[in-house]
């Protein structure tokens, strides 16, 4: 089968007053259009600057990335601001692990739906927003066209959750990027968005990168795991 994404070689470290930090060494996978794999570890093992990496959101200029990012054939970890701008949410999206603090509080839920929407397609604000609206009901939100103009504070944790989702899928990514989705949520909204990313991969043919330290979820999940420990993965099996 062919391999919407390789990672090769995968080394990261951030530059520091006290020097240079080596974070990961040499991670490999790969990933199938349309395949679940999930990463687990402990905190701090390197599992989210991965997710991060793959998106060429490292911070910059402390960021430091060797190796290969391959999508389809192409090599991302030299690729400038602009070109990272036409991948991110087209190609690739990532959904935080801390919707609150990923959500920009002065915009409605519409707006930011919308902004990547009206870039990736270049529409109209009325088309953007009836997809936006789309996106939300589509990720089970009630009456969202209501949701769509309100702000993110007025929003519970699993509407919020839910919101990121939307916006992470509305521009109809290859791959999604999920960094721990439900680390906040309580026990009953976790399993209602383990069960929303699996419908929705299963109904789109959009490739799973699930990060979490939580292996229940991935058993549910995922098809195949990597175990990282101390910035390398030390295990991979179905």
């Amino acid at each position: 089968m062919n391999k919407l994404l390789e990672v090769r070689n995968l080394s990261i470290a951030l530059r520091t007053r006290s020097g240079r930090l080596q974070i990961t060494r040499d991670i490999n996978f790969s990933i199938s259009p349309g395949e679940r794999v999930g990463i687990v570890g402990e905190s701090g093992c390197g599992k989210s600057v991965t997710g991060l990496s793959l998106l060429g959101l490292l911070p910059q200029p402390i960021g430091e990335v060797s190796g290969e990012i391959l999508l389809e054939g192409r090599n991302l970890v030299d690729l400038g601001q602009r070109e990272w701008r036409k991948i991110r949410g087209r190609k690739i999206a990532m959904i935080f692990q801390e919707p609150m603090s990923a959500l920009d509080p002065v915009f409605t839920v519409g707006q930011q739906i919308g902004e990547a929407i009206r870039v990736h397609f270049r529409i109209g604000a009325r088309e953007a927003r009836e997809r936006s609206i789309e996106a939300l009901a589509r990720v089970g939100i009630p009456a969202p066209a209501q949701r769509h103009d309100e702000y993110p504070h007025q929003l519970s944790g699993g509407m919020r959750q839910r919101a990121m989702i939307a916006i992470a899928l509305a521009c109809e990514p290859e791959l999604l990027v999920a960094d721990e989705p439900t680390t906040a949520l309580d026990v009953t909204i976790q399993a209602q968005i383990v069960d929303l990313l699996m419908k929705l991969s299963e109904e789109s043919g959009t490739a799973l990168l699930f990060i979490t330290h939580d292996i229940g979820v991935v058993a549910e999940t995922c098809q195949r795991i990597l175990t990282m420990y101390a910035g390398e993965v030390v295990e991979e099996a179905p």
